[in-house]
């Protein structure tokens, strides 16, 4: 593509390619000159668009809940270029993906928090494992993880997604220690994106005639009055991945419009 090559030749995983923030990630980092590979449970959203960003760029079928499924992409990511440079742990759920179901404190079922955690957190953990592992012969690399807005703060009505994201949050710092504990420069951050226009939202926003009414009142909360789009969140991550952020380690970064720097009750 027509990019800046900041990371030209670099091997990338992305987990939850196949759309949303995950898909804008994979044609940012291809712009820039990195080999992509584009891993989601969605086969064909994900060979989509994999095949949009042409060779050398391909497809796996990752299931970060696995662990078997971590070891055969990574290996094979290992396998075909001889290193992992990149990993970015975009794969979550809110758990409101089949319709809004109960998801507060009160009244959320365990399996559903456990489904939720299952996939945020085991799955940045089963990603991080398996990406220090992959990235230590070389002793460097880059590890970006998706949390999110509700990763620090609560979320009454999306108590395991907060929860989850909050862990995201923290285990992040806890790899970039180890990896420079190791005396590896392999850099790990996190990036908290909110009011971000995916569609992982879509069952929270409806379809019904009340849509726009919706969308209309959160962009009201948001001091900079709109949605933020995936392409922006990918911006970020093209940088946390860059040699450009080579002191950064153990970070997190707010995208969100302003929303984070303020109060709700703060006067119009």
């Amino acid at each position: 593509g027509g990019g800046m090559g900041r990371l030209k030749d670099r091997i990338a995983i992305v987990t939850g390619a196949a759309l949303g923030i995950g898909a804008a990630v994979a044609a940012a980092f291809a712009a820039e000159g990195a080999i992509v590979w584009v891993t989601d449970i969605d086969e064909a959203g994900g060979r989509a668009v994999a095949a949009a960003l042409g060779a050398p760029h391909r497809f796996a079928r990752l299931d970060v809940r696995l662990e078997a499924d971590w070891e055969r992409v990574v290996g094979a990511t290992v396998a075909a270029y001889g290193r992992l440079d990149i990993l970015v742990n975009n794969a979550g759920i809110t758990g409101f993906e089949a319709g809004v179901v109960a998801h507060d404190p009160e009244h959320a079922s365990l399996a559903d928090w456990r489904a939720v955690h299952a996939t945020n957190l085991d799955g940045v953990f089963l990603g991080c494992k398996h990406a220090i592992r992959a990235m230590r012969p070389a002793g460097q690399g880059a590890i970006v993880n998706i949390s999110s807005r509700s990763g620090l703060v609560g979320i009454p009505a999306a108590a395991a997604y907060a929860a989850s994201k909050a862990a995201v949050r923290n285990h992040t710092k806890t790899v970039a220690l180890w990896c420079a504990g190791q005396g590896l420069a392999i850099r790990c951050n996190s990036i908290h994106p909110a009011a971000v226009l995916t569609p992982m939202w879509e069952p929270m926003l409806g379809d019904g005639p009340d849509r726009a009414a919706r969308m209309a009142a959160f962009v009201a909360d948001t001091p900079l009055r709109r949605f933020g789009r995936p392409e922006e969140v990918a911006a970020l991550c093209v940088l946390a991945a860059s040699d450009e952020a080579a002191y950064m380690t153990g970070a997190e970064l707010v995208i969100d419009g302003g929303l984070m720097a303020g109060t709700a009750a703060s006067p119009r």
